[in-house]
């Protein structure tokens, strides 16, 4: 396996959990349907004839979430925002109805609040982008459908609350399912670690630091992992969503990375280093996200250059229903990192097949050893 150490990361300068900004039309008095079928709570159906006030909405999505404001200033700023994340979930839906948009844990902030409390985005200049292809790998063969979870190679979904740190979540997924596959064993392994500790720049960009809650980029994880000697266990170094002082000990570490590489854009190679490495480190355009509630995501337009996600890779799926794209499609399985309340249970299915939000684009995968 090849050490890809500059080229692949100058995808982007930073990769962290961003929102792609969308603009959201402002009505004076919006309002949204609530359904009660089996789409789930939170569906949009704007053809339906049960009409509740944004305010109600708003109020079963406290009760939902465990929301508290101080104020009554508070609550009315908080009720506006939630009024025009409707109308930008409403859109969403209208461009990508197979998936459901609707009411997520995060409807109460603004798109600005989401992208500088849960992502940190800082750079994602598509220009710096040197493509380094893996060796080509056999595709013939696979599985119609495939998917980690069922092999015991993916860990709980995890959150990282209001820090950038996608990039860390992505690296240790993928080194958790290369560990699996070397070893049998799945420790779940400290992001927290590599939020402290990861000061890595691109051996290329200077300025392409790994900087803890205000961003990162799994090339430069993996090369600090190699430097540093190893990774500990969440339990020995665990989770708090801010950055604090380096207390990395190379004797309590459980796993090395020991390579890495990153897989050519052909979805057919993807697949082949999917089933035959384990779950794959995936940057994405993350602009339908922010909405999501489940379903497979096949919108319209959903620009491929605009890479500001970290998530992990997990399996496919053959067949996934697309209206806009004229009947079922195959999809990609992928963890997220903003826990289980979001998406499917914490897991996102997007279109698999068009290079759908630029998920071909940046893809890696590591080896690894256990430490002895």
């Amino acid at each position: 396996m090849e050490n890809n150490h500059g080229a692949y990361a100058l995808c982007v300068a930073f990769l962290t959990c961003a929102i792609a900004a969308a603009s959201a039309r402002v009505f004076d008095d919006p309002r949204i349907v609530q359904v009660v079928d089996n789409k789930g709570e939170g569906y949009l159906d704007l053809t339906g004839d049960w009409l509740l006030g944004t305010e109600k909405h708003f109020q079963i999505f406290m009760k939902k979430y465990g929301r508290e404001y101080k104020t009554r200033d508070e609550y009315l700023h908080r009720l506006g925002i939630f009024a025009k994340n409707m109308v930008r979930a409403a859109e969403h839906q209208a461009v990508d109805p197979s998936a459901i948009h609707g009411v997520t844990p995060f409807s109460d902030l603004s798109e600005e609040e989401f992208q500088n409390n849960f992502t940190g985005l800082r750079d994602e200049n598509p220009s710096r982008f040197v493509s380094v292809a893996a060796p080509i790998m056999d595709t013939s063969g696979f599985p119609k459908n495939f998917d980690w979870r069922e092999k015991g190679a993916v860990t709980d979904v995890k959150f990282q609350g209001t820090c950038g740190s996608c990039w860390a979540f992505s690296t240790t997924g993928v080194v958790e399912g290369a560990h699996f596959l070397s070893t049998g064993k799945l420790p779940s392994l400290s992001e927290q670690q590599l939020v402290d500790c990861d000061n890595t720049c691109d051996s290329e960009e200077k300025d392409a630091c790994n900087n803890g809650c205000d961003g990162g980029l799994m090339t430069n994880a993996y090369k600090y992992l190699m430097e540093a000697g190893g990774l500990e266990q969440e339990t020995s170094y665990p989770y708090t969503g801010a950055r604090g002082v380096c207390r990395f000990r190379a004797e309590r570490a459980v796993v090395k990375v020991t390579n890495f590489t990153k897989i050519p854009l052909d979805e057919a190679q993807i697949i082949a280093n999917l089933i035959t490495h384990g779950p794959l480190a995936v940057g994405l355009n993350a602009a339908f996200m922010q909405t999501y509630i489940g379903g497979v995501s096949c919108p319209l337009i959903c620009p491929k250059r605009y890479i500001n996600h970290g998530v992990l890779l997990v399996g496919y799926g053959f067949k996934g229903f697309s209206l806009l794209r004229l009947g079922n499609k195959p999809y990609w399985v992928i963890k997220n990192s903003w826990g289980t309340q979001w998406g499917e249970k914490g897991f996102y299915r997007l279109c698999k097949g068009y290079n759908m939000c630029g998920v071909n684009t940046m893809v890696s995968v590591v080896t690894t050893a256990s430490k002895t």
